[in-house]
């Protein structure tokens, strides 16, 4: 006689569904919405009649039904079961995209968002951290779930903007992490710094934020301005601080500023006769279409910005530099 499936622990349940275990442990505590072959002592076991209830219970509350309602609701079976990724929930239209289907924790992470589920979307991207690494969580988890946010944003009459600012919010503070865990070794003496900044009119620092993070998990330091700094607070940063690169942030063709981007490149200090400049990297899409100047750089990513970073750090203390085009002192 072949033994009965043991179902899903709670961790992994969670993990197909995008909620903290925390969440499931409320639910049935508040709601009774929890394994029905739960036996004291031993670990939660779900079975997949447990986990259509579990699939209601969020597709309801992302829909904005209140959770106890929600909960009345999954458990009496009144809704239809949760759709498949193939489906369109009701209330969304055929041509907005689905909260990710790139990789499980994608597909978590926009569930969360969408519930507004700040506990689960933390432990979401602290996970996707910890077992991808932060390049491969930036690039596979991280952006792809803020563009999904942001398409539905465009294509839904302005609804779910509470959504893109809650998971920007969050995604912010997981790469603040990252790069605090990262500072707690000092960079060598005499590493000079790498300078972020968004151009002017631009406020996406997102992208930089997670460079910024991979830099300290590098052991290298970097002063980060932000969003829209203006061109004349630019180049007095630049002359301050000498740093060994400056990347410069543009999402879009209409905010690339590339006066600016060449005015930094030329930009020169220290004594007369050893004249020092800097390699600018362009980072962006907004830069795309055009070849880069001599003393520019433009990666394709986060992980040959991060490479191209380090070589040029490198280089600032005396190394061996990156073979590419720098201008001249």
């Amino acid at each position: 006689m072949t033994e009965p499936s043991p179902g899903l622990t709670s961790g992994a349940v969670a993990r197909r569904l995008g909620v903290a275990p925390t969440t499931l442990r409320s639910w049935d505590r508040r709601y009774g919405i929890g394994p029905t072959a739960h036996e004291s002592g031993r670990h939660r076991r779900w079975a997949p009649g447990d986990i259509a209830v579990l699939q209601e219970m969020c597709r309801l509350t992302a829909s904005g039904v209140p959770p106890a309602e929600a909960a009345r609701a999954a458990l009496a079976g009144a809704a239809p079961a949760a759709p498949t990724t193939e489906e369109v929930p009701a209330g969304r239209t055929a041509r907005e995209p689905a909260l990710g289907d790139v990789r499980r924790e994608l597909r978590g992470l926009g569930r969360a968002a969408v519930r507004l589920d700040s506990e689960a979307m933390d432990e979401l991207l602290e996970s996707a951290v910890a077992r991808h690494g932060l390049v491969a969580a930036w690039e596979e988890v991280m952006a792809p779930a803020l563009h999904a946010v942001g398409r539905k944003w465009e294509t839904s009459e302005d609804r779910y903007v509470e959504v893109e600012h809650l998971l920007s919010w969050h995604v912010s503070t997981a790469l603040r992490r990252v790069g605090a865990a990262g500072s707690a070794g000092l960079p060598e003496a005499g590493t000079p710094p790498v300078l972020l900044a968004c151009v002017p009119n631009e406020q996406h620092t997102l992208p930089l934020e997670a460079l910024a993070a991979g830099l300290a998990e590098l052991g290298l330091p970097t002063l980060m301005f932000g969003a829209a700094v203006p061109p004349e607070a630019l180049d007095q940063a630049v002359r301050r601080t000498g740093p060994a690169a400056v990347v410069l942030w543009a999402q879009a063709r209409s905010t690339a500023h590339h006066p600016l981007a060449r005015h930094v490149a030329d930009t020169s200090w220290g004594v007369r006769g050893a004249r020092t400049r800097t390699t600018v990297l362009l980072a962006g899409p907004g830069w795309a279409g055009r070849t880069p100047a001599p003393g520019m750089l433009r990666p394709a990513g986060l992980r040959e910005a991060l490479s191209l970073l380090r070589e040029l750090c490198t280089a600032g203390r005396g190394g061996e530099g990156p073979a590419v085009p720098v201008a001249g002192s």
